[in-house]
């Protein structure tokens, strides 16, 4: 009797078992291909030709040579012979306020995005679908109309910004940091506002609580946010206040964004590359944790080789009313309005006008641009974010043009595609994405030729997986509006 009950619940669990595999979707397989190393910064080049990637319920189970790697019976399997693969990218900071912009990053392979909401961002669509991966982002310790908080009838009083933005207590700011991280707060902004020893303790509360910390500083001095272990440095345009003298930062405090600052920005932009000051700060910088953010995107159509982003396909999916001082659809260029009493000038007048704010807002990028350089030059390191949708940046888009543009200022093809991928997971703690490797997100873009030898090969994108299931990028530009 006993040898019979021990039978038939031997055949209950094989039925069970069968039951249970037949209602599993099989797992995906990438077989063929090579996976391109993004460890160590994007310092090593130990790629596997020949690999077997093996994706179940969404995260990455395998990796390994053909001759490792068994593909399971039953997988559904993609030949990548002679194809390249590389983890879904990440923009590390964006807005992503519409469905066609979800599509728009999708099917550029943008897979992650750490995503703002402001007034020039829009306000973020979590109910997109499909959608990348959101983490978000909220500002800490100052008065945001746009605050994740916002809504929330006990912070509404607190955060509401009034006629200026203004501090918030010590308390409060830690309530902040505690309600935030509730809703699902990923990263922590230091703005503007903030000063030094605010900036110093929400930091340090920050990365207790497993926070990141991006600083886009200007009442706090930039030497007092980096020592404080801030993990970025936002924005090609502002970090370069760190050069500014003393006799310039002190009015900050009072005044982050008036006159006092205009003249601060005035002064770090007007440095010549070559000063002894910007060559010590370069390497003050390199000799620390934070990491560059610079977002040459927002500065891409201001710098010489720029081209019409309206022409490409992802294009097709954007509206420019989602969008922030969007770039002209026809030239691709920004445009630059003139005063209302400039209109009642001759046509030539205006169009000297408008020529002339154009011709300052590209020379104020290249001397931005050189600073740079000689910021590069210390060997800092990266990350790659696109800042759209904004002053002609587009989403997915335009973390293309970002990693253009970190190859021409002096990184490889590999470390560029680091600064989108690992570099995300080294910097901030973030194993779950950046790697082709066992446990990861099954984020994955499968490309047609090596972007090692050329990051325009990161465009190539032949196939799209996101937590393992392959999506139809043709499909991703059928958009219904």
């Amino acid at each position: 009797m006993r040898l019979f009950h021990h039978v038939l619940t031997g055949i209950g669990g094989v039925v069970l078992a069968g039951i249970l595999a037949w209602g599993q979707t099989p797992p995906l397989v990438l077989a063929g291909g090579t996976i391109v190393d993004v460890t160590d910064w994007g310092h090593s080049a130990k790629d596997l030709p020949d690999a077997v990637v093996v994706m179940r319920d969404g995260r990455i189970a395998e990796v390994g040579s053909r001759q490792a790697v068994t593909i399971p019976k039953g997988a559904r399997v993609i030949d990548c012979t002679g194809k390249f693969i590389i983890p879904g990218l990440v923009d590390g900071y964006a807005g992503m306020n519409s469905q066609g912009q979800a599509n728009a990053n999708l099917y550029m392979g943008v897979t992650t995005v750490v995503t703002r909401s402001d007034h020039s961002h829009g306000l973020t669509d979590y109910a997109a679908n499909p959608s990348p991966h959101l983490y978000l982002i909220n500002s800490i310790g100052v008065t945001d109309n746009w605050n994740l908080l916002i809504r929330q009838p006990a912070w509404t009083p607190k955060l509401r910004e009034g006629m200026r933005i203004a501090e918030l207590s010590p308390e409060d700011s830690l309530r902040e940091l505690n309600d935030s991280a509730r809703l699902g707060m990923r990263v922590v902004l230091l703005g503007h506002n903030l000063t030094a020893a605010n900036t110093q303790w929400i930091v340090t509360r920050a990365h207790q609580m497993g926070l990141v910390t991006y600083g886009e500083f200007v009442a706090t001095p930039y030497s007092v946010g980096v020592t404080a272990g801030v993990d970025v440095l936002l924005h090609m345009s502002r970090y370069v206040l760190g050069v500014i003298p003393d006799e310039l930062q002190r009015p900050l405090v009072d005044d982050p964004g008036g006159a006092a600052a205009n003249t601060a920005y005035d002064y770090s932009e007007r440095l010549p590359p070559t000063d002894l000051h910007l060559r010590t700060y370069a390497r003050f910088l390199a000799a620390h944790h934070a990491t560059l953010m610079p977002m040459f995107s927002l500065y891409f159509l201001n710098l010489p080789g720029h081209r019409n982003l309206w022409k490409e396909p992802a294009a097709s999916l954007l509206n420019p009313a989602h969008m922030y001082q969007p770039s002209d659809r026809a030239t691709g260029e920004l445009s630059y309005p003139i005063p209302a009493w400039a209109h009642k000038l001759p046509a030539t007048g205006q169009r000297w006008m408008e020529e002339s704010q154009r011709k300052k807002a590209d020379q104020a990028a290249m001397r931005l641009w050189r600073i740079n350089e000689t910021i590069f030059s210390a060997y800092p390191r990266y990350l790659a974010a696109s800042g759209a949708p904004l002053h002609g940046a587009m989403p997915g888009i335009s973390l293309h043009t970002e990693l253009e543009m970190l190859v021409r200022l002096g990184l490889s093809p590999r470390e560029a595609l680091a600064a989108a991928t690992n570099n995300y997971s080294i910097q901030f703690g973030w194993s779950e994405l950046g790697l082709i490797a066992s446990g990861r997100r099954a984020d994955v873009l499968v490309v047609d030729g090596d972007p090692t030898v050329n990051i325009w090969n990161a465009r190539r994108i032949s196939g799209l997986i996101v937590d393992g299931n392959l999506l139809d990028r043709d499909e991703l530009l059928k958009l219904k509006r």
